[in-house]
């Protein structure tokens, strides 16, 4: 049975990076893909790469994950002609924070691959 757990914002903003990774390898660890709300930062990132490289067992095989962006180039958006588009998506991002983006996170030995598609989330599994 394929399990997936829900990881909001608010679950892991007041987290420092050190908590935030613990809270998603705890989850990962019981065989469950992260849907995560937001992303991680890139040293968090490099960090969750490398605390992984280190858990490497016979029953941990490591992780796989993926961040999926929202559209930011304003193909198929038009402007009102009052603003750029570009202004417009820089204030969203100050407001929302990344918030709108969803990082995908899961045990290599389930996840084999994941593709990036704007139109929907493919997961390769064995």
């Amino acid at each position: 049975m394929l399990s997936f757990q829900y990881l909001p914002h608010r679950e892991y903003a007041g987290l420092d990076t050190e908590e935030k990774l613990k809270k998603v390898f705890k989850i990962v660890k019981k065989d469950k893909i992260v849907l995560m709300q937001g992303r991680l930062k890139p040293h968090e990132e490099a960090l969750l790469i490398e605390q992984t490289m280190g858990q490497i067992t016979k029953k941990f095989s490591g992780i796989s994950f993926c961040t999926i962006l929202p559209d930011q180039n304003g193909k198929g958006k038009k402007s009102d002609g009052k603003v750029p588009l570009v202004l417009k998506n820089a204030f969203y991002n100050v407001f929302m924070k990344n918030r709108d983006t969803l990082t995908i996170i899961g045990p290599a030995n389930l996840v084999k691959e994941i593709r990036k598609n704007p139109n929907r989330i493919d997961l390769m599994m064995n």
